[in-house]
């Protein structure tokens, strides 16, 4: 066997990094070469050579009528307080450049125009401008604006060149091998600024050691979905819960025995000693045991580590199902309530453990239907364990009771991010404990008082087989090495597996590329243990290259007479895949591209509804919803164990919840509008037990009628985004209206002043107020007006909801007032104001906040000034076409804006 030369992989692994190198300067040549590019001057006559007519760029901005007419308007209304003298705000009206499209201070010109539309500025109360020269100003604000949006849009300076984000790798690699496992643990997670998404371009950049990290990564992934050699044996665990039970009777019987023969002499003590035996073996029906019906006796659940005594037996032979009898798991909800099943040390490290069970709903449960998760865990020592649930869905137990039925989980092996390490070198009884343990935890919203059903399980056997494969090798290995007439002939067997994984994985391959793949497998042959080693090399390679690991651009196809440079077909087929499923094209994408048909409207919205219907679509859900809303808050809490406290199953439920509405809107095309407002709420058991709504069971999110009696309906009044937008003990008013302006309204308030001074509830006298007191005396101060003024208003329109996101109605037996008056002196009466406001005076900026998002995400940058135009377009399309929230996906993906750079 020859050995690899030493440093080869170094060698390759600094050519990668260089290839990223002069990948990205060869894109910012290609921006570079772009003739508008070139200091085309703005406002000149530019030829178009193909047809040798002339285009006018857009015209230039008209500053003779700024001067005249708007500046002497301004100083009259703006300069009191934003001129030298006085710049409330950090903000000089006095200083800004009239114009929009050379100058720097289009920011604050759109500000401006922002506060003057809605009548927030001047402050109603002191302003003596009229209705007419407010409009005068809007209106030239307008057409200045639109001027400049055009300007900026045909200098076409931006850019989507970017790297793959961490979950886009990881769901891309999940694509291409066929198996959904996590491959990416060893990356870092993105960092999002407050205004952007985690796919921004201008954060996701590359260094030499993550070049390294990527090939280690692609060569664990790779060798992880094939196999070598025959397939291995399996071993087996079919335990029936008579033996389980019996094991605890044994243990009981033989307790009872010696303490008779202990007190054998003292005849009151042995019966005080065995009643007490006897009451303690029996256990409560209301908590999880074995049950012997045929006896009615019923022992608890015991586990302990030590010595390994709870551990059940191997076998290498296929088990016999027993026939149905008489004893049973009873599992109840909770999980200090699970079953667990030690499985001792015989577990291998990798393939597919398959866990079976036989079970049904408990006697008298008819209307509940409970569910199972699965967790896997260990426990060596004192401090050594990990338990982690490993089931990625609950399973629900339909089976009525006497009529049990199978339920099966597949669970790889390689995906348990903890293992017991003493597996091996301890063996059974001996310490440190080397087994493993299964746990089943019955996964229902416990009984309620008025519910009369407690969802018990009954599980009568548990039967696990491991290492499974269905097929040998693995589908997975057959993706890769494929089948082939030429496997006989190495050289050309490899050209084929090659040109299959790279056409998958890098959209456009050229010959040349194929060839250079086909050398470089010659040579790594040449050292390698066998042709399966230098394969998966070779394509560790092409998953490490920035043809996979970059979102490129290309060369754009673009004329003097075009506003816009269009995307290729196949990075436009990338652009959408990466939106929709956070992936790389699949097939269909990548064909459509190559036969020139994506870029047809009808094409593309048929592509759209595919992948939003495919499972892969609820990606763009979770991580849209998630960064689009700043739920990152929500991974830092903890749950408490207080009856009326935040628990484990409210957590997640409250962080699912929003993914689940945007995903049922998607599927319905709700009106965006619903995301302010709406009669249906999606929840599960366990919210709807939150908010107080009846009738709601099971762990499953579903759309639920919204009684008109309480005061729930879009994103607003949802758990837990009023949860992270608290202090951990009560409401925060700021935090709310910060997050309302900033996320949902695209309109985010200054940032603070220096030195902004603390609440002080030191302060007898300010400890006595009510928050909403608390927060105007807060605003007198003279540094906290300019943004308290801005943000207040939204955020205490929040105050009937307290720190977990429930209804109340008085604090510290005070009313809440809940009212709130906005800059343009239009009232809110609490959260059903803010509702009705939004709904009816802000729709078009909400609508319109909600594309900007939206299409940031989707193009992997922050939009500029130049990208206005098509935004305002968009929004136009998605309010005419009824402003649903999937006519929104399709509106943004057939726009200029999706299809340019």
């Amino acid at each position: 066997m020859n050995a690899k030369p030493h440093g080869y992989i170094k060698r390759w692994q600094v050519a990668l990094f260089v290839g990223v190198c002069i990948f990205a300067l060869n894109s910012t040549a290609l921006i570079a070469e772009d003739p508008r590019d070139q200091g085309t001057e703005l406002g000149s006559v530019v030829e178009d050579e193909s047809n040798d007519t002339e285009v006018n760029v857009p015209e230039r901005p008209d500053l003779q009528k700024y001067k005249t007419k708007i500046e002497p308007l301004l100083k009259w209304a703006c300069f009191d307080c934003h001129s030298e003298e006085h710049s409330e705000g950090n903000f000089r009206a006095d200083q800004l450049d009239p114009d929009f499209a050379g100058g720097n201070d289009i920011t604050w010109w759109l500000e401006v125009y922002s506060v003057l539309s809605k009548g927030e500025m001047p402050p109603p109360e002191s302003s003596e401008l009229t209705d007419a020269d407010r409009i005068f100003i809007v209106d030239w604000l307008s057409a200045e604006i639109q001027k400049a949006e055009k300007l900026r849009k045909s200098s076409g300076s931006r850019s989507s060149f970017r790297r793959l984000t961490r979950y886009e790798y990881n769901y891309a690699l999940q694509d291409l091998l066929g198996v959904p496992w996590t491959f990416a643990d060893d990356l870092p997670e993105e960092a999002s600024e407050d205004d952007g998404f985690e796919n921004n371009a201008e954060s996701l950049l590359i260094s030499a050691k993550q070049v390294e990290t990527y090939y280690q990564l692609t060569l664990k992934a790779l060798q992880r979905v094939t196999v070598r050699g025959e397939r291995p044996p399996v071993v087996y665990w079919g335990i029936s819960m008579e033996e389980a039970f019996q094991r605890e009777k044994k243990w009981h019987d033989d307790t009872v025995e010696s303490t008779r023969k202990k007190f054998e002499d003292d005849p009151k003590e042995q019966s005080s000693q065995l009643e007490r035996l006897n009451r303690q073996f029996q256990a409560s029906n209301d908590r999880s045991h074995y049950s012997d019906l045929a006896t009615g006796m019923r022992a608890k659940f015991e586990w302990n580590y030590r010595q390994a005594k709870y551990a059940f037996e191997a076998s290498d032979e296929v088990p016999s199902m027993p026939a149905t009898r008489s004893s049973f798991a009873v599992v109840h909800p909770g999980s200090r309530e699970a079953l667990t099943v030690d499985l001792g040390d015989r577990l291998p490290d990798v393939g597919t453990m398959r866990v079976r069970i036989r079970a049904s709903r408990a006697e008298g449960v008819t209307q509940r239907v409970p569910s199972l998760q699965l967790y896997f865990g260990f426990q060596a020592t004192d401090q050594g364990r990990s338990i982690k649930r490993v089931s990625q869905r609950d399973v629900q137990i339909l089976a009525p009771y006497g009529s049990p039925e199978i339920y099966e989980w597949d669970i790889p092996l390689s995906e348990i991010e903890y293992r017991n390490t003493y597996r091996g070198s301890m063996k059974l009884g001996q310490q440190p404990n080397p087994s493993e343990y299964i746990r089943f935890v019955n996964s229902t919203v416990g009984r309620s008082r008025d519910d009369s059903e407690s969802p018990a399980i009954l599980i009568d056997y548990v039967e696990v087989a491991a290492p499974v494969y269905d097929e040998w090798p693995p589908r997975t290995h057959q993706n890769l090495f494929i089948e082939s007439d030429l496997a006989h002939d190495e050289t050309a067997y490899a050209r084929e597996i090659i040109t299959t994984f790279m056409s998958r994985a890098w959209r456009q391959v050229t010959p040349a590329e194929i060839d250079r793949k086909v050398e470089l497998f010659q040579h790594i042959r040449a050292g390698s243990l066998d042709f399966q080693e230098a394969i998966i090399d070779v394509l560790a390679t092409i998953l490490a290259s920035p043809k996979f690991l970059y979102v490129s651009s290309g060369e754009y196809e673009s004329r003097a007479d075009q506003e816009v440079a269009r995307l290729p077909q196949a990075e436009l087929a990338a652009r959408l895949s990466l939106f929709l499923w956070c992936s790389v094209p699949d097939e269909t994408l990548l064909k459509l591209a190559s036969t020139g048909q994506l870029t047809d409207p009808e094409v593309l919205r048929q592509q759209v509804n595919r992948m939003l219907d495919d499972p892969k679509g609820s990606r763009f859900a979770q991580h849209f919803v998630q960064q689009w809303l700043k739920m990152r808050p929500l991974e830092y809490l903890s749950p408490s164990r207080g009856e009326n406290g935040l628990d484990e199953e409210l957590l997640e439920s409250m962080k699912e919840e929003p993914i689940a509405l945007f995903a049922d809107m998607i599927r319905n095309d709700s009106r965006i509008l619903d995301f302010v407002d709406s009669d249906y709420l999606v929840v599960n058991e366990r919210l709807a037990s939150h908010y107080g709504i009846p009738g709601v069971q099971g762990n499953d999110f579903r759309r639920v009628a919204l009684p008109d009696e309480f005061n729930r309906g879009g994103l607003l009044t949802q758990a837990g985004l009023l949860t992270m937008n608290s202090d951990g003990e009560d409401s925060h008013p700021v935090k709310r209206g910060v997050w309302l302006l900033t996320n949902l309204l695209n309109d985010p308030p200054p940032p603070p002043p220096p030195a902004v001074p603390e609440i002080d509830l030191s302060d007898p006298e300010i400890a006595k107020l009510s928050l909403k007191e608390r927060i105007e005396d807060h605003r007198d101060h003279a540094a906290c007006l300019s943004c308290h003024q801005k943000i207040d208003p939204w955020g205490i329109a929040f105050e009937n909801y307290d720190a977990l996101g429930r209804w109340r109605e008085q604090v510290d037996g005070k009313s809440i007032d809940a009212t709130s008056v906005l800059p343009n002196n239009i009232s809110l009466n609490g959260i059903a104001g803010l509702k009705k406001h939004l709904a009816q005076d802000r729709e078009e900026q909400f609508v319109r906040a909600t594309v900007e998002k939206m299409a940031s995400f989707a193009l992997g940058r922050q939009l500029d000034f130049g990208d206005r135009a098509e935004v305002t377009d968009i929004t136009r399309r998605v309010r005419e076409a009824g402003g649903g929230i999937r006519t929104l996906v399709i509106c943004l993906v057939t726009s200029d804006l999706f299809q340019s750079r």
